[in-house]
């Protein structure tokens, strides 16, 4: 069973046994359909997060090329590698997805995460305050916040006096790395697989295509679906 501290759970990373570490992949396609609206707009990295990148080992910068759902399902199939049970938790304040964390053997989440995929803007305050307000409604005493790019200080500061941690994209690349290498590769193989790059349509969890803006010339990622899904996923500039 893993420790209740989370902050030593996750210390404890390069020794956990890795327990069905693609469990949440293969339940994540159905459960964001279901959970997100058609009408939700995130953005994403820029065209040049879409160029070739090298995937020998794990990399910050590796982690800023992953799309928004292949990012969740990585960071869900790392916690599962620590000895929790990973599920999805709905829709969050921003669009994106909440992963509950249950103890072996536990009924009752114990810990609450939210992953915020690459964004060239560093992550602000507001996304701490939502993670404090969801475990206080959710009766949940840990909150963790994960993202491939940076924190403000604001932020820090903030976590530091609420129960939350914060795991940005250096931190991330450098819990990979303290897992035994078999673990290490499960994870890079299951975050690398496929298409990794092309965002999936959170209505349709079916790959997006690449568009460009008539009225501005504007790039940005549209459902396949169109016009029946009007789901769209604009560059950050």
């Amino acid at each position: 069973m893993p420790p209740r501290n989370l902050l030593l759970s996750i210390a404890l990373g390069g020794l956990a046994t890795l327990a069905h570490p693609f469990a949440f992949a293969a339940r994540a396609a159905s459960a964001t359909a279901s959970s997100l609206g058609r009408t939700a707009r995130r953005f994403i990295g820029s065209s040049a997060a879409r160029s070739k990148v090298e995937t020998a080992q794990w990399t910050p910068e590796l982690l800023k090329r992953l799309e928004w759902r292949r990012f969740e399902e990585l960071c869900a199939a790392y916690f599962e590698a620590l000895g929790f049970r990973a599920d999805l938790a709905g829709a969050g304040a921003d669009g994106g997805i909440a992963i509950n964390l249950y103890e072996q053997g536990s009924k009752n989440a114990s810990i609450i995460v939210q992953c915020r995929p690459w964004n060239a803007h560093r992550i602000g305050i507001k996304p701490v305050r939502e993670l404090r307000g969801a475990m206080s409604s959710g009766h949940v005493g840990e909150g963790v916040l994960v993202t491939s790019g940076k924190f403000t200080k604001e932020a820090r500061d903030f976590a530091g006096k609420e129960g939350v941690s914060l795991i940005d994209g250096a931190d991330l690349v450098a819990k990979l790395a303290e897992l035994v290498p078999e673990k290490a590769l499960a994870l890079y193989k299951l975050a690398t697989q496929g298409d990794f790059r092309t965002p999936t349509c959170p209505s349709c969890a079916i790959k997006m295509t690449s568009r460009k803006s008539t009225a501005y010339g504007r790039p940005y990622w549209g459902c396949r679906n169109y016009p029946a899904c009007k789901q769209t996923f604009f560059e950050a500039l």
